[in-house]
């Protein structure tokens, strides 16, 4: 490709709203433009490496057994309702309706989709197992769109659908993906970390995120720090290593507060540390309301509570509703003589002499004693802190920030279930297919090379995704013999098999040079002043000496110089 030809509209200064290094870079490089908050287009140069990163997701995906569909991104409302998703996924579901009033969705995913496809033709177990994959566009109305591709409104998503007709089967093509997942990510050149997580609206159980090591990651990832435990936040365990304090229980005793409603303020108050107060905090299910409690120093997990009762969704209670339940507000909150659901994380169960809200204006309890003044369900209910020991026993826990790229879930039954989806098993008996789903975010993970590969001059692509293999810069756009040379050296090399950016442009070397550096192809080639002697300047992107290079060593130079990149 002639340079001269490529729409490639740099930009010199950052813009004032992007706040991510990727989302600056692939602005300023001429990757792409915003055309509104959360979508954008994908100019030539990132149309080439979104293209390198799809064929290698469909190279591993074949080898591993899948195989690629295209299902519509409109999506009946119909099918959601079947599942119930229709109602509880929430204001992320892009709704629309025709001119005839019927309601649809744009695909935020397409479990229902592939679904209702497969529900009719997987009938038998000799059809199974099967994993259908696509690589389209998604549609999610984020609240806040920020940090450009990493978190839009509008992405490019694989997503991949396995169906089973037993659990022995899914296990072993949850662990085909997860290997298969890993080998993508190598190819790309990220630095990345499979974690435990939680499936979120799209439900089932069992899950691994993989995350994209980056400070800008919206995602805390907690690891050991002496073995391979890993998890997001939201599912990293505590484990129950509390003993009962050693005092001697006195009687449960009313004391006014005033208006002290925060652990911090209460605890000042009745000069206590924080780890001796109880935090109550109300939930809303579609089961109905649920206190949480955790000590005063820790925070309720949210996650940890849906799926501990088994909800499909989890929202905090209103003023109004904890108001009509417990007569009372959020400040003076407690477990006592509350008349709902009461569940409690591990360290609750070792206080003695605790405060706690008493249900009444101004006023807490003092001296509570968990196991005798209220009951509730005991489990592991609070985020982790750096420090906690590890889940597994081995070392502490520290904390990383990381991007989601991709994740692998064990939704089971869920959606078969929901729909009607079933198959007959070896004894003719009628039974609903066993689901896996697989997705890896093809525009995050664009984004997210960018976090990890770049210097303060600009990009720096690893050759496996970079949109040309070599850039081969005539220094003086107006010399006769550079441009000569070039135009040879460009159709020597493209014969050679690499994919080669002359940039032949009647533009100052400096201009040239700054841009090169700014969209980062993995090779240079300058041709310039010695180009009458049949010379030219070999270097790396990445780094190191240039060399100079004679024409007829050119081809392999090249090839030896980029066989050795990452």
């Amino acid at each position: 490709m002639k340079q001269s030809k490529l729409f490639m509209p740099t930009l010199r200064e950052v813009p004032s709203d992007a706040e991510a290094i990727s989302h600056q870079l692939l602005l300023r490089a001429g990757f792409m433009r915003q055309n509104a908050a959360g979508i954008y287009s994908y100019l030539p140069l990132a149309k080439r490496v979104l293209a390198n990163i799809e064929t290698i997701i469909r190279e591993e995906l074949e080898a591993a057994g899948a195989q690629e569909l295209l299902m519509p991104a409109i999506q009946p409302a119909e099918l959601w309702e079947e599942t119930g998703r229709w109602d509880i996924y929430g204001p992320e579901l892009m709704r629309l309706t025709d001119r005839h009033d019927r309601r649809f969705a744009l695909g935020a995913t397409h479990e229902e989709l592939i679904t209702s496809i497969v529900r009719d033709e997987l009938n038998s177990y000799k059809k199974l197992p099967v994993n259908l994959f696509q690589i389209q566009m998604k549609y999610r109305d984020e609240r806040r769109p920020r940090f450009g591709l990493l978190r839009g409104r509008e992405f490019i998503m694989k997503d991949a659908y396995s169906f089973h007709s037993s659990q022995e089967s899914l296990d072993e093509e949850y662990q085909n993906m997860f290997d298969t997942y890993s080998r993508i990510f190598t190819r790309v050149g990220l630095e990345f970390r499979p974690v435990v997580a939680d499936s979120g609206a799209i439900g089932g159980s069992g899950t691994h995120e993989f995350h994209a090591l980056a400070a800008i990651g919206e995602d805390t990832i907690v690891y050991s720090d002496q073995s391979d435990y890993a998890a997001n936040l939201e599912m990293a365990e505590s484990i129950d290593a509390y003993t009962k304090q050693d005092k001697v229980p006195e009687a449960l005793e009313e004391v006014h507060t005033a208006d002290a409603k925060t652990i911090e303020a209460v605890s000042a108050h009745l000069n206590l540390p924080a780890n001796e107060s109880i935090k109550t905090v109300i939930f809303k299910t579609e089961q109905g309301l649920v206190m949480a409690l955790v000590r005063g120093d820790h925070e309720v997990n949210d996650i940890k509570l849906k799926n501990y009762l088994g909800a499909l969704d989890i929202t905090m209670a209103s003023d109004e509703e904890i108001e009509a339940a417990l007569h009372s507000t959020p400040g003076t909150l407690g477990p006592i003589g509350a008349d709902m659901k009461i569940v409690a994380d591990y360290a609750i169960r070792a206080l003695t002499n605790a405060v706690c809200g008493a249900n009444k204006a101004e006023t807490h309890y003092i001296h509570v004693d968990p196991s005798r003044d209220f009951e509730a369900d005991y489990t592991d209910l609070r985020f982790v802190e750096e420090g906690d020991v590890s889940p597994d026993g081995n070392g502490n826990v520290k904390f990383a920030r990381g991007i989601e790229v991709g994740q692998v879930f064990k939704l089971g039954t869920r959606y078969s279930e929901g729909m009607g989806a079933t198959f007959l098993d070896e004894g003719g008996k009628a039974q609903p297919l066993i689901m896996g789903c697989y997705g890896i975010g093809v525009s995050r993970t664009l984004s997210a090379v960018v976090e990890q590969h770049y210097d303060e001059r600009g990009i720096i692509w690893p050759k496996a995704i970079a949109p040309y293999d070599v850039h081969l810069i005539v220094v003086n756009g107006k010399n006769a013999e550079q441009l000569e040379l070039g135009e040879t050296l460009y159709r020597e090399l493209t014969a050679a098999g690499f994919s080669v950016l002359l940039d032949d442009r009647k533009e100052r070397a400096g201009v040239k040079f700054a841009d090169a550096d700014l969209i980062g192809l993995p090779v240079r080639l300058n041709v310039g002043k010695k180009a009458t002697e049949g010379i030219v300047e070999l270097k790396a992107r990445r780094g190191g000496d240039a060399e100079e290079v004679g024409q007829e060593q050119v081809v392999e130079a090249v090839r030896s110089l980029y066989e050795g990149l990452e």
